[in-house]
């Protein structure tokens, strides 16, 4: 590894350890309250019209129609699956609700729900899981947050018994290391389960009626602080070209852009850094039907930045937003949005 690629990669490395693994978003999806919380189900009488979809790196806007099929009203719970937020000593989570008020409980993301333009107050399940085994319960029992995030918890963790600590290193829960400072041991204890959090209320559909359910969030925006599939001229090269390119579907039109601009931004290695957004729309799935409408609206953010997503018939409407409309729409896999920001502009 050359001095240029090795400074990428620490810049890389830095901002992840800072904020930086994306967490994706999904789509409504019936549910129903079993023993050990919420299972997704899919319903025959409710079907959705239509979909609205606005992503951006500030801000993601849904806007449902769902109809009816049936002549009597439909009473269901109605969820949106957040999907699984790792843990890591090497990595953390780029959140928008990080803050010294925050309590396991509260609603991380600011997610809000309107149904017919009346605001509902969602509840929310959290949930952990370790080695492929749930863990929610030994977690709350130990007096541990559920959320892996929450302020003051590697202070919580330490404070474990010894016979915990080794209990839970050794199911995957726990990750420990130290260092010395002064010729003290300082150790430390890191969360690896996994959380997955799930917003979710009671919605009565009405017989053979229209009902409309929106959505707005803040998103977690992930990325690099270099481009780690590029080489340092900007050509196609580096770490996970092949995974980058199943992700986000990147093209040679989209390769070259890149290339040309370092080459004319004369730095030593590609100016951008990378923002990954993702999107779960295969829950949408779970309705009857197809989406009988679906639009997709994506703002990179700036002129100057580049956006790559695996779209057919995608139209550029405006200097940082394209659009995608689809009629009849299966969604057969999720959405996954990788932007390039300009490191070299204002």
């Amino acid at each position: 590894m050359n001095a240029n690629r090795f400074l990428r990669v620490a810049l890389a490395l830095a901002l992840l350890s800072s904020g930086g693994l994306v967490t994706a978003r999904a789509n409504d999806t019936a549910a129903e309250l079993r023993t050990g919380g919420l299972v997704f189900v899919r319903s025959d009488a409710i079907e959705m019209e239509e979909e609205d979809l606005f992503i951006s790196m500030d801000e993601i806007r849904v806007d449902y129609v769902f109809r009816n099929r049936t002549e009597e009203d439909v009473r269901s719970i109605v969820a949106f699956p957040m999907p699984e937020i790792p843990s890591s000593p090497y990595t953390m989570v780029a959140t928008p609700w990080l803050g010294e008020d925050v309590t396991p409980g509260d609603n991380i993301f600011g997610f809000s729900v309107e149904i017919d333009g009346t605001p509902v107050e969602p509840n929310l399940e959290m949930r952990a899981s370790a080695a492929g085994l749930d863990v929610t319960e030994e977690l709350l029992a130990a007096g541990i947050p559920v959320n892996h995030l929450a302020p003051g918890i590697d202070a919580q963790l330490a404070e474990l018994d010894d016979a915990t600590k080794a209990d839970w290193i050794a199911r995957g829960m726990l990750h420990h290391d130290f260092y010395e400072d002064d010729d003290t041991r300082v150790d430390h204890y890191w969360p690896l389960w996994s959380l997955r959090a799930t917003y979710w209320w009671w919605s009565t559909f009405p017989g053979d009626a229209r009902m409309r359910v929106s959505h707005r969030y803040t998103p977690s925006v992930g990325g690099t602080a270099g481009a780690s599939f590029l080489e340092n001229d900007g050509t196609p090269g580096g770490y996970d070209l092949e995974g980058y390119q199943r992700r986000y579907c990147l093209e040679g039109s989209f390769l070259r852009a890149l290339e040309n601009a370092t080459r004319q931004s004369g730095a030593d290695y590609p100016p951008f850094s990378e923002a990954w957004i993702s999107y779960v729309l295969t829950t949408g799935g779970n309705w009857a039907g197809t989406i009988g409408r679906f639009t997709l609206t994506v703002d990179k953010g700036a002129p100057e930045n580049f956006i790559s997503f695996c779209g057919e018939g995608v139209e550029k409407i405006g200097p940082t937003t394209f659009r995608m409309v689809k009629e009849d729409f299966y969604p057969a896999r999720d959405l996954e949005f990788l932007i390039m920001r300009r490191l070299d502009q204002p």
